[in-house]
């Protein structure tokens, strides 16, 4: 039986995500595999509305293990990695529930791709990011940087390896905030309660859409947005929310 590096904890509609390789949760493919799993559970999961990402200790993933690489001599071995490698990020991003990075530490190269796959980031003050790989003869994966940096700061990341803190993500708008790392996760943890409470379709549909609005032309994105719109006011929980709001009361969701 493998062993288990990647820990699930469900309380009140939120998924508690925990990386656990010791010393610095490195990924191997293992632990990709095991990641791809959970947050495929998670996307199924009816009782599972929002998710935190986090690792254990002070770092929260450095990067791939480098002594797991694919053997060259062995057929199929890179294309097995590389596409276990891809899907990574991908459960992560096409969840289809929301899903918070609580980065407790450091994050490199494919860590950093971890918490570029996320919805919404915090970061702890002892927190720092980078895509060092160049330093080790290889290149890393600069369509992660694009996702949360600028032209400038994603080439100079990618082609020096230099990392970035805590402070000076958040100057640069890519994390929500920089907290202490005892207030990391009740942060985190506290944000994915507020968001497990909203309509559960209407979180699917809104999570769908931001990720289109990445990848699509404003006038495409917003016209499939309409027909979301259209699609979710047929539904209960809408009927609910419009009855609570005008009831002065909270509303019961059912997710139907």
């Amino acid at each position: 039986m493998s062993e288990k590096f990647v820990l699930l904890e469900v309380t009140n509609g939120v998924a508690l995500v925990t990386m656990d390789r010791k010393p610095v949760n490195a990924l191997n493919r293992e632990m990709r595999r095991q990641l791809v799993a959970t947050f495929d559970a998670i996307a199924d999961r009816d009782d599972i509305r929002c998710a935190v990402l986090t690792g254990t200790g002070t770092v929260f993933c450095a990067g791939a293990d480098l002594k797991d690489r694919p053997d060259s001599e062995v057929a199929g071995d890179f294309l097995d990695h590389n596409r276990i490698t891809r899907e990574t990020g991908n459960a992560i991003r096409e969840c289809s529930k929301p899903v918070i990075a609580a980065i407790n530490g450091t994050a490199l190269g494919a860590g950093l791709g971890l918490a570029a796959a996320c919805d919404i980031l915090y970061a702890s003050e002892n927190a720092t990011v980078g895509m060092p790989e160049i330093n080790v003869g290889l290149a890393g994966g600069a369509s992660m940087l694009k996702t949360l940096f600028g032209r400038s700061t994603l080439r100079r990341m990618f082609f020096t390896g230099q990392r970035l803190t805590a402070e000076e993500l958040l100057k640069r708008n890519v994390i929500e905030d920089v907290v202490s790392e005892k207030d990391l996760l009740p942060v985190a943890m506290a944000l994915a309660t507020e968001i497990a409470s909203k309509a559960p379709l209407a979180t699917i549909y809104a999570k769908r859409a931001a990720n289109m609005v990445d990848v699509m032309p404003q006038r495409d994105a917003y016209r499939f947005e309409q027909e979301f719109t259209v699609a979710l006011s047929r539904t209960e929980d809408a009927k609910e929310a419009r009855m609570a709001f005008l009831e002065k009361r909270a509303p019961v969701f059912k997710g139907r």
